[in-house]
Order: C-alpha cells, then sequence, then structure tokens
C-alpha cells in the first residue's frame, strides 16, 4: 500500500509496510532547505524511515560517507525494526562547495529534525546524530562546535549523543587537499573537531576499526580526542576499537555498539526483544 503525504509545500513519496509485527513508513526525499541554488535544492533532501504504529521512539540521524566528495544517502540498515526513526541525509560536496557549505547542510538538516521528528513518530529529545567517515566527521563537527546548530536557532547540546564512525577528527583531509596539504600531514583548526572539545557536550562514543589497517591514523585521531575529552572533564567519551576490520568493515559492528548506547542513554535494556 501506498500513501502520500504534503510536506509543507512539497509532495514527498511515503510507502507503508510491515516488518516484525509492527507498521513502518518511509519518506523520501524531503527538502530541509527551501531555497538557494539548483545544487542545494538538489542535494538538500533527507529520507525518513519510521514507525507508525508509536510515538516518542529515538531517532537517529545519520550522514552518509564518501570523504565529503561523494556518496548518498542511505538508511543504515541494520537498524530498521528497532523501534527507532532513522533519517538519512543527503548534503552538498566538495569541491562544488567549501567545507562551511557541508557542514552548514548538516547543520540545517538536524535543526529539521528538532522542528519536525513529532509528526514522524519520533522525540526531539531523543535524537542520536551519527554517521561513517565523512558523515562522522560532520557529526562530531556539529555537535562539538555550537555555532553551526546555533544557526538555524537549535542548541547541539540538546542532541541525546554523537556516535561518529571513523571519523576524521583533525582537519578533513578534502578539506586539507583543497588547500595544498597532503593527506600525511595533519591540521587541526577550526575544522577540525579537535579544537572544540569541551566538557560539556552531548556523550561522544568514537567507533574506528583496526588501528593497523585503519585510514592514515583514523584510531589514533580518535584515540587523541577521546583524552581531550576527558581531560577537560567531559566523562560521556567513549572509545571503540573493532580489531580486524578496516574501514569500511567496521561499521556492520558499530550497529551494535551505537545501538548499545542509545539504550544505556535512555535507559532502556540494552537487547530488547
Amino acid at each position: 500500500m501506498k500513501r502520500l503525504y504534503i510536506i509543507l509545500t512539497v509532495i514527498a513519496i511515503c510507502t507503508a509496510a510491515s516488518a516484525s509485527g509492527r507498521e513502518y513508513a518511509v519518506c523520501r526525499d524531503i527538502p530541509y532547505k527551501l531555497s538557494g541554488d539548483d545544487y542545494t535544492k538538489e542535494r538538500c533532501k533527507l529520507d525518513i524511515y519510521y514507525p507508525t504504529d508509536t510515538s516518542g521512539c529515538p531517532v537517529v540521524v545519520w550522514f552518509h560517507g564518501g570523504g565529503l566528495t561523494s556518496g548518498n544517502k542511505s538508511f543504515p540498515w541494520k537498524l530498521k525494526e528497532k523501534g527507532m526513526v532513522l533519517v538519512a541525509v543527503n548534503y552538498r560536496l566538495l569541491p562544488k562547495v567549501e567545507i562551511q557549505e557541508c557542514l552548514d547542510d548538516a547543520a540545517a538538516a538536524v535543526a529539521w529534525v528538532f522542528d519536525n521528528i513529532d509528526g514522524y513518530s519520533g522525540d526531539r529529545k531523543k535524537i542520536f546524530v551519527s554517521g561513517h567517515s565523512a558523515g562522522g566527521y560532520l557529526t562530531a563537527m556539529i555537535g562539538l562546535d555550537r555555532k553551526w546548530l546555533a544557526g538555524y536557532n537549535s542548541n547541539a547540546d540538546e542532541i541525546a549523543g554523537l556516535i561518529p564512525f571513523s571519523g576524521q577528527m583533525i582537519s578533513h583531509f578534502a578539506y586539507r587537499d583543497m588547500k595544498g596539504i597532503g593527506n600525511l600531514q595533519p591540521l587541526i583548526d577550526e575544522y577540525a573537531p579537535l579544537y572544540h572539545v569541551r566538557n560539556d557536550a552531548p556523550p561522544l562514543i568514537l567507533i574506528t576499526g583496526d588501528r593497523d589497517i585503519e585510514l592514515f591514523g583514523r584510531y589514533e585521531e580518535n584515540a587523541y580526542m577521546w583524552r581531550m575529552m576527558g581531560l577537560t572533564g567531559h566523562t560521556e567519551t567513549y572509545l571503540y576499537e573493532i580489531d580486524g576490520h578496516g574501514h569500511g568493515a567496521m561499521a556492520e559492528p558499530a550497529y551494535h555498539i551505537l545501538e548499545h548506547h542509545i539504550r544505556r542513554i535512555l535507559g532502556e535494556p540494552s537487547d530488547p526483544e
């Protein structure tokens, strides 16, 4: 069965289906920015997967990977049929835009979720932000540097948890490449999550693959972030290294860690039936 919903002035296609005894719907290509150039209108869209027979569900906003230069939105499939609302986000890409546009898009999407997710069975007090690789970088940046969400009258500190998968904690390599800086030359400037360590951030769960087969010191970047957040007095930073898994393969087992911490933060059983 297919149903059509009108979202603001834009028609979104929503498909309803049953799974594990619960009704779910998927709404695709909802714009979270209603103005801008053609590229903004093309990329600044999100999809929502949500249960239709309940309310007040946890929400996972998911940013795709691709080095900030490629990739498309998709749901974190291992979180389906878990009683959660999943939001998959597209954003503009380098080098068509500058890195601040990527970050602005990510913040706009999360702000849209805060403002609208109650209409999709979600609870704005249970919004978790996550993503793999470039998506993990965006997660950390907009959660730690308050200015991005403040630009949309939203508060980064109201995010329930930040859970980046193998995200860059130094300035992103694609941004460094645009500045003529090589992959092996680290940089920590205002576009590095490490630049924004603070003790009053939301819970931060850092997950990487095996340090010996990850990308360019990715584990060590995250380990340094874990250490620096601890030194600031932030007591809710966790670090996981998934042995035997490289940059791409680490995502599948990382979903279990993500779900565990969502349940822990919300005070729910970590392995609900």
